[in-house]
């Protein structure tokens, strides 16, 4: 009697089970082959992840930033600039407007080192995008708050990463 073969999609999400845990993820597996997982960020401390393994590929959907105050033109030409750069995954928006990374790799790729590799750019280009997408698309009130703490006497730690511009603000005359 021979064996039937493993599903290309259950062996993609063995495969992908596997890696997760072998990163040291904690993962909430919500249905068969639906995995969230929370990825640590420097920029943007928590990543929230989901790969879903479907009938013929792994989705990969992380959440980056909701969906921008102001200067929306500015803020979507800087992602599909950065999307040309990109591995992987690509800079996308939900109906609402909130930003994403999304990817889609065939069962075929998925491997330990792809879903490695796939999650090391997922990490990566949210964290190193997150301050930027903010400074463009969130300035008037990142300014709001840097007076109101300011005001207050309050901390501006958090604001640390936008100092320098809203310092320089703060010198330059008003119109």
């Amino acid at each position: 009697m021979t064996v039937a073969p493993k599903s290309r999609r259950g062996a993609a999400i063995e495969t992908v089970r596997s890696s997760l845990l072998e990163a040291g993820l904690a993962i909430d597996e919500s249905a068969d082959g639906v995995f969230a997982v929370e990825l640590p960020g420097d920029h943007k401390l928590a990543i929230p992840c989901r790969l879903t393994v479907g009938e013929h590929a792994l989705g990969v959907d992380a959440f980056v930033c909701r969906n921008p105050d102001e200067n929306y033109a500015g803020v979507y030409r800087w992602l599909l600039a950065r999307n040309l750069r990109m591995y992987g995954v690509g800079f996308a928006l939900d109906r609402t407007g909130d930003i994403y990374l999304s990817g889609r790799l065939s069962l075929e790729a998925v491997t330990h080192d792809e879903v490695d590799r796939i999650l090391g750019s997922v990490a990566v280009y949210c964290d190193e995008s997150f301050n930027t997408i903010l400074e463009l698309g969130f300035a008037s009130s990142i300014r709001r708050e840097w007076r109101w703490r300011r005001s207050r006497g309050e901390s501006t730690r958090n604001l640390d990463a936008f100092r320098g511009w809203l310092e320089r603000d703060e010198t330059e005359p008003s119109p």
